[in-house]
């Protein structure tokens, strides 16, 4: 998984993949210009993450809760 989306982020101009010939073959990357400019973007969702976890697995808990008991069978 990891692979694929450092490939996905090389296609699409944010990573620098670099293969090194060695044993075994060693493998850097690094952002891009592209890719250093969405840090600051980044950095702010990460921010957001960090103020809003407790109201997002309040949420998380609540929907479980909800579903969990929409599936249970009716009682005969």
């Amino acid at each position: 998984m990891l692979t694929q989306t450092l490939r996905v982020l090389e296609r699409d101009g944010l990573v620098l993949r670099e293969v090194y010939p060695s044993a075994p073959p060693s493998v850097e990357y690094s952002l891009t210009a592209l890719g250093i400019s969405i840090t600051a973007i980044t950095e702010q969702m990460c921010v957001w993450a960090e103020n809003n976890m407790k109201p997002v697995l309040i949420a998380r808990l609540d929907y479980d809760t909800r579903t969990a008991r929409a599936e249970q069978p009716l009682p005969k």
